[in-house]
């Protein structure tokens, strides 16, 4: 019997099944990824912090790309920015777009945190998400309830991945709508597969 087991779950993963598992499905269980222009261009966006080493701030140190993992957990990966600032340290995740109203980015961060926390023994309240359309940071509270999703998402990572089927598509059609991957998946034909009826049958 073939063992699927994954010892470690990448973060990046974890915003993934956030927002939608077929997503995850795709990109970790298949390793299948659309090269689209938002994906050149937030692999463009990230060059800098890519780069790693260390920036000394009149008020902060920045560690660039800084591998972080959790033993408990059993997810690993990059932190694009880990900051110590006033003695404190937190995680700062940069992405290309703006702040949405999908949550996904806030669950990859805060494991990260996770992770730091562990490898540190320091205990991290919030951590920080840049998005360059805005050039701002957003703060992130990571409160007992996203990191309880986190560890949800971890586990569900790791059972889907053990399973390695391709999970069905969201039930929201909105996240299909903003979704890279929406040609390759194909909710919308699916969704009409499984309701018995061809396109021009539902419009009557």
């Amino acid at each position: 019997m073939q063992d699927n087991s994954i010892d470690y779950i990448p973060l990046a993963m974890l915003n993934a099944l956030a927002y939608c598992p077929r997503r995850f499905g795709y990109e970790f269980i298949q390793a299948e990824m659309l090269l689209n222009e938002h994906v050149v261009e937030g692999t463009l966006r990230h060059q800098g912090v890519d780069l790693g080493g260390t920036v000394w701030l009149t008020d902060a140190v920045q560690e660039r790309r800084v591998y972080v993992w959790s033993e408990r957990l059993k997810i690993a990966g990059f932190c694009d920015l880990v900051e110590v600032r006033a003695g404190q340290q937190y995680p700062v995740e940069y992405k290309k777009g703006r702040p949405g109203r999908w949550k996904n980015d806030h669950a990859q961060l805060c494991a990260q945190a996770l992770c730091l926390e562990e490898r540190t023994g320091q205990s991290i309240e919030r951590g920080y998400i840049f998005y360059f359309a805005t050039r701002r940071r957003e703060e992130v509270v990571l409160s007992d309830a996203l990191r309880a999703e986190v560890e949800e998402l971890s586990a569900e990572a790791h059972r889907l991945a053990a399973q390695g089927i391709l999970p069905p598509p969201t039930s929201n059609p909105a996240k299909c709508r903003d979704c890279s991957l929406e040609p390759l998946c194909l909710p919308e034909e699916l969704r009409q597969l499984a309701d018995g009826k061809p396109r021009w049958e539902q419009q009557i």
